[in-house]
């Protein structure tokens, strides 16, 4: 423990830490999953991250192939019709061969847990508590913009499963494009801060627009920083608005297809949340204490609750993408997705280091990024500096420079 640490007289203890008997900092219950997160590495919360994730997939699974299992039923009767009609790929899916699911997230959650962006050295400063007041206000205003625009993408995947997609399910095509929009449902759902009500308690209007979202909570760490309103929406970074594009390309552009847009809301952007969350988290509970500011649950609930929610949308979208694993080099291009995505969120993430520290940060490009992680086709470039020219005046910072550009956060592949 620092000299600074073991000041602790004067300190203002919240609802968000304890000290244990030893003089060791602990959360408080409902703050985290890991009670000695300020004790731990950022390496250790990484691993710590991708075996609970391992056992949780394990046991949904697991439970999947109990015979009482709804979806279990479910799938058993659609596997039935699928039998009965000549040419119906339904049974086909890899997802019905025994260990099949297992063994592509396993894969999958591999390939996304071990890229940099979870080690990004903006994660780890912050996570280490090593900014001050002006530094957190300002990393709060510019990522609030990813928060802000990115769950839209969930929109923009769920309107692509509509009646005019083909799939090869003969009369299962239109229940196996409800079920991917059932589960982005509920993710959206979970966004807005709105359910299922019945005739007679459905919000009024009064209700339903002040609901609980996800930007509504973010909010309430402004109030803990005393940010106003007023200046609580800045423009975008260049490099935070590439991020929030990227995202909203490959959910909603018509050159991604469906199995691209489904890893784009759930494997490329769920798996790795509650790790850097966690980071963010952990950064600014350590700085609350030492600097004896006294943040509680509720101005860091938009952490708290993507902690524990993100593994559970990563395993629902994962078992949608599963249904349509009948287009072709459907493994790889899941892979695909996901880097282009992380490779949008390191560049993101290393701008925000250069902003709040003054220092420099490599890009994606500078990293001896592994070559796995390379984009085998151009797509995402074309898109996204297409993109680039849509966007208003005023929203991103230089929005001149910004759309002359040339430059894209990725490397491409030899």
């Amino acid at each position: 423990m620092s000299a600074a640490e073991d000041q602790t007289d004067s300190r203002t203890f919240t609802d968000l830490l304890t000290l244990d008997a030893d003089g060791v900092p602990r959360l408080q219950p409902g703050v985290h999953p890991m009670p000695d997160l300020l004790s731990l590495s950022a390496e250790e919360v990484l691993e710590s991250f991708r075996q609970s994730q391992i056992s949780d997939f394990t046991r949904v699974i697991g439970d999947l192939e109990g015979e009482d299992n709804p979806l279990h039923r479910l799938f058993g009767q659609m596997r039935a019709i699928a039998e009965q009609e000549p040419g119906n790929r339904f049974n086909r899916l890899e997802l019905f061969q025994p260990g099949a699911l297992q063994s592509m997230f396993m894969q999958l959650h591999e390939h996304v847990m071990r890229h940099p962006v979870w080690r990004h050295p903006c994660f780890v400063r912050i996570f280490e508590g090593d900014f001050d007041r002006a530094q957190l206000e300002a990393f709060a205003l510019n990522y609030f913009n990813q928060v802000k625009n990115t769950r839209q993408c969930v929109a923009l995947a769920q309107g692509r499963f509509s009646g005019f997609i083909s799939l090869p399910y003969g009369s299962l095509n239109e229940r196996v494009s409800e079920l991917a929009q059932i589960v982005l449902a509920q993710l959206l759902a979970d966004e807005y801060g709105v359910g299922t009500h019945t005739i007679d308690d459905y919000p009024d209007l009064g209700d339903l627009l002040t609901s609980t979202t996800h930007i509504v909570m973010y909010r309430q760490l402004f109030e803990g920083l005393d940010v106003p309103f007023e200046r609580q929406d800045v423009p975008m970074r260049h490099e935070v608005a590439d991020n929030v594009l990227i995202q909203r390309l490959l959910a909603g552009h018509p050159d991604f297809d469906l199995v691209e847009a489904l890893a784009s809301v759930g494997l490329g952007m769920e798996w790795g949340v509650p790790e850097f969350f966690s980071l963010l988290l952990g950064g600014m509970i350590r700085w609350a204490w030492r600097n004896d500011v006294a943040l509680t649950q509720r101005h860091l609930i938009v952490f708290i609750a993507h902690v524990q929610y993100d593994v559970l949308h990563a395993i629902s979208v994962m078992l949608a993408t599963s249904l349509f694993g009948h287009e072709e080099n459907a493994l790889h291009r899941i892979k695909q997705a996901t880097n282009m995505l992380m490779s949008g969120r390191y560049n993101m993430m290393s701008g925000l280091y250069r902003l709040l520290f003054g220092e420099s940060c490599g890009e994606i490009t500078e990293i001896d990024l592994d070559p796995r992680y390379h984009i085998t086709d151009r797509r995402i470039e074309a898109a996204l500096l297409a993109a680039r020219q849509t966007v208003a005046d005023g929203t991103v910072v230089d929005t001149a420079a910004y759309k002359a550009d040339l430059r894209v956060p990725f490397v491409f592949a030899e």
